[in-house]
């Protein structure tokens, strides 16, 4: 075992444990972005003008706004000192003169009061020259309308294989994205100070970068700007890249006005400001043997990308890894590519292209299955992968002998094999409604697939009295992040958990950090707090071996104390502290990790881009009423590869979380633009929770076991741990795939069915309707 992976007797690691900031959370004394905000004196507010046109070039007259009472500053590409970008791709002007989507902010106001700010904005006079728009993933294909790189990711010969292969099926998988709708939307406040120092409290998942772009907007070098994430009330992916640039707003409004600014978006400027899930168009042909052996795959794979690349090119990169999902497909031909359209940038969203590559094969076996006369279940378990064998970007199938142990294990505790016997019986016995149960994997790789980021820093100080202060580059956004890091340092030091405090993160604290994503924020920030804890606790060692007269290879730190278990003598770990600074030792480091082991070749699309795979698997039971395509989520079984966790607790709750909001955007989240060729096109009309449906008690299982795999130690990650943000959530397969199989038993035994997705209520009628329609006529 790897000493990264080894966990001391009785760690506090592996302990459940509340999530640090729970008390605050429900007792409302949590803080967040414009908590601070609101609590800061002579702040102004800033309110965007924003576009009634999808596409049309603009000019503003801005003088009226003057003319409302509070209006401070109208903010345009004229006050910018540096870029007038808000993109790492320079391809998202801060203030634009052409308008690229409907709700584009085109200036700022700047009022003493959000009315103020709100009245000027609305005075604002803008001029536009109509231009042509695309809004349909569809109408971008048709026209050729593209942005960024087209990756190709190829191994053997896909068309040879498709000729030779004796069942061949092919097809369009389209699908819908899917808004972030997190709790706190977008904000940002910042400040001069008396150095002329530009402070920013912003509530991004990525302050490096924030930090990076406020800098370039105001022409400063970065050692002039701080950014600090206290934390997010909810981010999901949709504050990686897009918190960047209202930062920006904010501070340049602070540098021209010397006043404090916050912007904080409500929600329907969230709603229509910024970017989704991609959707995604796939083309696809499909070859099996007559085993059900999968023999090639070719698709074609198209993102709607909106105005702006934003992370839309890493976004396809990911998607492309991960059309195999857990099964071995010998020759592969798939290309991805972006289309332009006249909508929000779209962004990174839980997953980050993963759910949208494992769409695609788990609807190819869905809709293939009955064809080949094959269970579902029995057609995905023979093509998992194998040990030995590698993905086809090259990376071989580490723990691959996992996957089907989890697949028979999940089997058992769902008791999938009774409960699909007396499914079938409901069945026999009601006409009008039906019941199902299917089951499907996830095999997610685990790191960034840009190799740069894998890399973290951490910062940690042990005070005289022993108390320890832990910073690191990772954001909070309630997934429990913060709270593993507080059990990786007091394990690491043998301190209790309550010896430990986390500082919220700041770039002046730990520099040049990655985002918290990739669901790589426990495996960076928990390794590289371990290397600075590990380091202060050398050179501690050797005082408490002087204090205790014995070889510092015989001590023991644990639960506050240092001791010789052969003298049977201790001292507390803050008397050893004490004596360490009287010492003149150093009570104090900087840790540092990077993932190693990791090569990729973006261009070729080949290499080792991930540390390890998570693995799990989902059983998922429907009702579906025949009337109204309504149903019920009845049962929920997983089974979830979390490695040794280092906060079981954390962990549920993440599997929990991600599943649901998978089936949420697979089954009700609905977003809906305006397509007409009227003056309303291209607006975006799911703008509330009253027009965009989203997850709530009634959608829940009745029942909703989570079981996690015991004994899947990680040897290359923190005390044997692995991540587990993304991947549940793309279990959510198994609710699909379930209402798939209850709108088949409407119809004639072995007929394909095609769902739409979302699967909403009214998808799964019509669905039901197209089965019913193709039976025998009865004589």
């Amino acid at each position: 075992m790897s000493d990264l992976a080894r966990r001391p007797a009785d760690p506090i690691v592996g302990r459940t444990v509340a999530h640090e900031s729970a008390a605050l959370h429900v007792t409302g004394r949590a803080m967040y972005t414009d908590d601070l905000a609101v609590e800061t004196m002579g702040v102004l507010t800033a309110w965007p003008v924003q576009s009634t046109h999808t596409h049309a070039r603009v000019t503003l007259d801005v003088l009226p706004a003057y003319g409302v009472p509070g209006v401070v500053r109208v903010l345009t590409a004229e006050d910018v000192p540096g870029v007038n970008d808000a993109g790492v791709k320079h391809d998202e002007p801060l203030f634009p003169v052409e308008a690229m989507y409907h709700g584009h902010a085109l200036a700022w106001v700047l009022g003493e009061t959000p009315e103020a700010a709100r009245l000027g904005a609305a005075a604002v006079e803008v001029t536009y020259e109509p231009l042509p728009s695309i809004v349909t993933l569809d109408e971008a294909i048709a026209a050729e309308s593209f942005q960024g790189a087209q990756r190709t990711l190829a191994r053997g010969d896909a068309a040879a294989a498709l000729a030779d292969a004796p069942h061949v099926f092919e097809g369009v998988t389209a699908f819908s994205g899917q808004e972030h709708f997190y709790l706190e939307t977008h904000a940002a406040l910042a400040r001069i100070d008396s150095e002329g120092q530009v402070f920013v409290e912003s509530s991004t998942q990525h302050p490096s970068e924030t930090q990076e772009i406020v800098a370039h907007v105001l022409d400063l070098p970065s050692h002039q700007v701080t950014v600090q994430s206290l934390r997010m009330g909810g981010a999901f992916g949709g504050k990686e890249m897009q918190p960047h640039g209202l930062a920006a707003i904010a501070a340049l409004g602070a540098s021209v006005t010397r006043r404090p600014v916050r912007l904080r978006l409500n929600r329907t400027q969230d709603l229509t400001m910024t970017g989704k899930r991609h959707p995604f168009h796939i083309s696809w042909r499909v070859g099996f043997d007559d085993d059900g052996l999968l023999q090639a795959l070719e698709a074609t794979l198209t993102s709607d990308g909106g105005w702006a690349l934003d992370l839309s090119e890493p976004v396809m990169s990911r998607a492309l890894c991960h059309v195999d999902n857990a099964y071995w497909i010998p020759n592969v031909h798939v290309v991805g590519r972006v289309a332009q359209t006249h909508k929000t940038s779209q962004t990174a969203f839980r997953g980050f292209g993963g759910p949208q590559g494992v769409f695609l094969i788990e609807d190819i076996l869905g809709r293939t299955a009955p064809a080949l006369g094959l269970d579902p279940a029995e057609l995905r378990s023979r093509n998992f992968y194998a040990p030995g064998q590698d993905t086809p970007y090259g990376q071989v199938v580490k723990d691959a002998e996992r996957m089907p142990a989890i697949w028979q294990l999940l089997r058992a505790e769902a008791r999938v094999d009774e409960r699909q016997a007396e499914i079938a019986a409901f069945n026999a016995e009601h006409d009008d409604v039906k019941r199902a149960i299917a089951m499907t994997p996830v095999k997610f790789g685990i790191s960034f697939n840009f190799t740069a980021y894998n890399q973290a820093g951490a910062l940690v100080h042990v005070y005289k009295d022993g108390s320890v202060l832990i910073n690191h580059g990772g954001t909070e956004m309630g997934q429990g992040l913060h709270t593993k890091m507080l059990q990786v340092a007091a394990t690491a030091l043998g301190v209790p958990l309550t010896q430990v405090r986390l500082a919220p993160t700041r770039t002046d604290k730990v520099p040049n950090t990655s985002a918290t994503a990739a669901s790589s924020g426990a495996d960076l920030n928990g390794a590289a707090i371990k290397n600075a804890c590990e380091q202060i606790k050398e050179r501690m060692t050797g005082v408490a071996a002087g204090l205790l007269g014995t070889d510092p290879d015989d001590l023991v730190f644990a639960g506050g104390q240092v001791s010789a278990p052969h003298l049977q003598r201790s001292v507390s770990f803050a008397e050893v502290a004490s004596v360490a600074y009287f010492s003149r030792v150093p009570l104090f480091a900087a840790g540092y990790y990077r993932t190693e082991g990791l090569s990729w070749d973006q261009e070729r699309m080949t290499g080792s881009p991930f540390k390890y795979f998570a693995y799990g698997a989902a059983a998922a039971e429907v009702e579906v009423d025949g009337y109204t395509g309504a149903y019920r989520l009845r049962r929920v079984d997983i089974v979830h590869d979390v490695g040794d966790s280092l906060s079981p607790q954390i962990d549920r709750g993440q599997i929990e979380g991600g599943f649901v909001q998978g089936a949420g955007w697979l089954t009700l989240e609905d977003l809906r633009w305006d397509t007409s060729d009227g003056p309303g096109r291209g607006r975006l009309l799911t703008t509330s929770a009253s027009t965009y449906k989203l997850p709530s008690f009634s959608e829940m299982p009745d029942d909703f076991r989570v079981h996690l795999f015991a004994d899947a130690r990680e040897d290359g990650a923190v005390y044997g741990s692995k991540a587990v943000g993304e991947p549940p959530l793309m279990l959510a397969f198994a609710v699909r795939e379930a209402l798939r199989e209850a709108v088949a038993a409407f119809g004639e035994a072995g007929r394909s069915v095609e769902l739409s997705s979302p699967a909403t209520p009214e998808a799964v009628f019509w669905a039901i309707e197209a089965v019913r329609a193709a039976l025998p006529v009865a004589r």
